[in-house]
């Protein structure tokens, strides 16, 4: 409908340019009105090959191409876009409940899909996500549009520099992950984060959401493993007063909680199979049905989730649903164990005992050479979880020296009488230790804690990791010790 523009350098002064791709004459000229409206300024073609003619001759903000052409395949346009490295993000138009295109498409680089019918308020909604740091939307679509379009151009660079650098280490493992993470926060494609217990998923999680267009929604985390399956709809999807006992206002679910940023689904592998179903739903159409509601909701959140299962074994055991396997795996990011980076040793022990000693308030502990290697001799089959236990137990066993509990501190053994298992040894000394300050007290926890420099939360936490028991009966709350102690 428009003569072919001439070539302008994108600026953040003008409307964005489109390029909107589709056979269906109809279809062109409804895409094109809306566009104009929102005011952009919009090309339109009708064939790859005309797709490729205008590409040849000019630079856009935003593809928009539907899969089906009638000379080829728009993933096709698609791919060469990526291998001509392109600046446009692009945005596919598949046919509905063609699941797999979508997929394909997203791992081949757009940055989002939509499924016909085309409905044209998810459509705005979409387009205005895609522009994020690519070129200016225009101001009426800004305010029309769902959250996203609120936030301003781009992902706050300080945000995102600040979620990456949690993810302490230098190695080669840990430098891939960080660059796919950077990778993967431009599109709206599903992320899977792989890992054993205690790699930090939840950490990629956040910054890949810190990195993304998305970085002024919210960040929503959910332990899939944790919420009683009676109860996994109504989490998920939120429910209407009435729907179920107990149910005394509405509320909203963890789709709607999270509208406009990231949902972080850890621990996918947990989830029943009756509720993957319900999940898949939503991912695929885009919709959710609060508990008790009549009609469906959209949905507008990104999906990034976790698990330290092997799922293609859930998979072959039952367990798990390959289709939703397939749609939640569109970018697999694996998070390396410590025994697979274990030159990043130095800087997270470093990072831990930082964070330590701002919690308790306690000047930082420095690490001997010889508590350091013994440390990397260690399997910590748990990772930095794990680590950040070993490291909280030789800060306290420092403490406990000054107070003279009578156990030598770690560094005191010297590099030539390390003990054999340093992580039993750690354990029983810091036993001991918490058993001395416990009957100086006569089992005052809230007393025994001030002494120790620790919260009255970490003094329960480390009996029951201990098995330390209160003579006097009293495991639970420091409830009588708080009255006690004021």
């Amino acid at each position: 409908m428009s003569a072919t523009p001439k070539p302008k350098t994108p600026d953040a002064s003008r409307a964005a340019r489109l390029l909107v791709v589709d056979d269906e004459a109809d279809l062109r000229t409804l895409y094109e009105l809306t566009l104009l409206r929102a005011g952009y300024q919009v090309q339109t073609a009708g064939t790859l090959a005309q797709a490729r003619e205008y590409l040849a001759a000019n630079r856009y903000d935003l593809l928009i191409t539907d899969m089906r052409l009638p000379d080829g395949d728009g993933l096709a346009l698609l791919q060469e876009m990526a291998a001509r490295q392109r600046p446009e993000r692009c945005i596919m138009i598949t046919a509905y409940g063609s699941a797999e295109n979508a997929v394909q498409a997203l791992k081949a680089g757009a940055f989002d899909y939509l499924t016909k019918p085309v409905d044209l308020k998810q459509f705005r909604a979409v387009i205005t996500a895609a522009l994020q740091g690519q070129a200016a939307a225009p101001k009426e679509e800004a305010a029309a549009a769902p959250h996203p379009a609120a936030a301003p151009p781009g992902p706050p660079v300080r945000a995102c520099e600040q979620e990456l650098a949690r993810l302490v280490g230098d190695s080669l493992a840990m430098r891939r992950v960080k660059q796919s993470i950077t990778k993967v926060a431009t599109s709206m494609a599903p992320v899977l984060v792989r890992g054993e217990s205690g790699t930090g998923k939840e950490l990629v999680a956040r910054a890949i959401h810190a990195c993304s267009h998305r970085s002024g929604g919210p960040f929503v985390p959910v332990n899939c493993g944790a919420i009683p399956e009676n109860l996994l709809e109504a989490e998920f999807f939120g429910a209407l007063k009435g729907s179920y006992t107990g149910a005394t206002q509405d509320r909203a679910g963890f789709f709607q909680a999270a509208s406009g940023g990231t949902l972080f689904l850890d621990e996918i592998g947990d989830l029943p199979l009756a509720m993957q179903a319900k999940l898949l739903r939503a991912i695929q159409e885009r919709k959710a049905r609060p508990l008790g509601a009549t009609q469906e909701n959209p949905v507008n959140v990104r999906i990034v989730s976790a698990t330290h299962k092997d799922l293609a074994a859930e998979i072959q055991a039952g367990r798990f649903r390959q289709d939703l396997f397939y749609r939640l795996n569109v970018i697999e990011i694996v998070v390396p164990p410590l025994r697979e980076r274990r030159e990043d040793l130095p800087q997270l022990c470093q990072a831990l005992l930082e964070r330590i000693a701002q919690d308790s308030g306690a000047p930082v502990h420095q690490l001997s050479p010889a508590q350091l290697q013994a440390i990397g001799h260690m399997p910590l089959e748990g990772n930095v979880r794990e680590l950040e236990n070993v490291l909280h137990r030789v800060v306290a066993l420092g403490d406990a020296a000054s107070l003279g509990a009578g156990a030598p501190p770690l560094g005191a053994l010297g590099a030539s009488g390390l003990p054999a298992d340093l992580k039993a040894w750690l354990a029983e000394q810091e036993k001991q230790i918490l058993l001395r300050a416990l009957e100086q007290t006569g089992f005052n926890r809230t007393a025994a804690a001030v002494m120790l420099g620790l919260s009255q939360r970490q003094i329960r936490y480390r009996m029951r990791l201990l098995g330390i028991h209160d003579p006097n009966g009293s495991d639970g709350d420091d409830d009588d010790d708080e009255a006690a102690a004021g």
